[in-house]
């Protein structure tokens, strides 16, 4: 993996190597996809859909969430995970940092008298087939909420760092941080509440709705990363900033102004880059997860 090593071995990176590894990981990275397949619920038509979203800088895993899946995954023979045998470094830090929102959020559930239910990752190349639909790796990471799983193909860190100028092992770990702070919204049922609710609205004010819910994974991820540190002291100088850089990278007016040259705020779904490091840093600054209400928040 070229260029994932220098990234890894920046001066500045998160003390990860000691960390406890996930049993939650599944490496689909081996697994073969057939040729010509469209996307559950919308075939040809909804890839088409998905790439424009992606030049637009909206959320793809999204349109999967609303699609209609029916096709059963057991039918498949290339939907059964496969356990590669490959020990690459950077497979190595996913499982380290899954695993250690693992250990965060086991506690903070505890610590509201419930139970965490922990999420799986998978490690995918090219394309996979998940409970949501079938997506390419063009989508960047998701997080399916029918079947409680994590996607990314390992290439997007490099995209993050050479198309998004955000590198740093730091940066990576909020990647993953983000999108289980979508699995802990739709264990608190806050998925399925936005859900609903952009069913009745209409674009413009479902799209606010979306940014909420993305500015609120940002803030868990920032929940995440206080806790962390406090208790098993991740951090380096450095880290913080890269994570900061990450939220701001990948802000949907930056990535408008890069991809279509202008921007058009009621189109935005994850949020500008000044309200995701924004709440990134609130999550990061109080570790208390009642601070994320972006809900009902005054300003995003």
């Amino acid at each position: 993996m070229l260029g994932f090593q220098q990234i890894i071995n920046r001066g500045h990176s998160m003390r990860w190597r000691l960390g406890r590894r996930s049993g939650n990981v599944e490496d689909r990275r081996h697994v073969r996809m057939p040729g010509k397949r469209g996307a559950a619920g919308g075939g040809i038509g909804l890839l088409i859909i998905i790439v424009i979203a992606i030049l637009l800088g909206a959320d793809p895993s999204k349109l999967l969430n609303d699609s209609t899946y029916t096709e059963s995954a057991s039918t498949s023979s290339y939907d059964q995970p496969r356990t590669s045998n490959a020990n690459d470094e950077l497979a190595d830090f996913v499982s380290v940092v899954l695993a250690d929102t693992e250990d965060t959020w086991n506690d903070i559930f505890r610590d509201y008298g419930t139970q965490y239910r922990e999420p799986r990752l998978v490690l995918f190349s090219g394309a996979v087939e998940s409970a949501c639909g079938y997506a390419q790796s063009a989508m960047g990471p998701f997080y399916c909420p029918r079947d409680q799983k994590v996607y990314i193909d390992l290439s997007f860190y490099r995209d993050l760092r050479d198309k998004l100028g955000a590198p740093g092992d730091f940066a990576q770990a909020y990647v993953i941080a983000h999108e289980v702070g979508h699995h802990v919204q739709n264990l608190f049922g806050i998925s399925e509440q936005v859900y609903n609710a952009r069913r009745k609205l209409n674009e413009a004010e479902g799209n606010r709705l979306s940014v909420m819910q993305e500015l609120q994974a940002d803030c868990f991820a920032g929940v995440w990363a206080n806790n962390a540190d406090k208790s098993r002291d991740i951090l380096e100088t450095g880290d913080i900033e890269e994570g900061l850089n990450a939220a701001s990278s990948i802000g949907d007016d930056r990535l408008q102004r890069q991809s279509q040259g202008h921007v058009t705020p009621d189109s935005f779904t994850h949020g500008s880059s000044e309200q995701r490091v924004r709440w990134f840093k609130k999550g990061l600054k109080s570790g208390d997860v009642s601070s994320c209400n972006t809900f009902e928040a005054e300003v995003l």
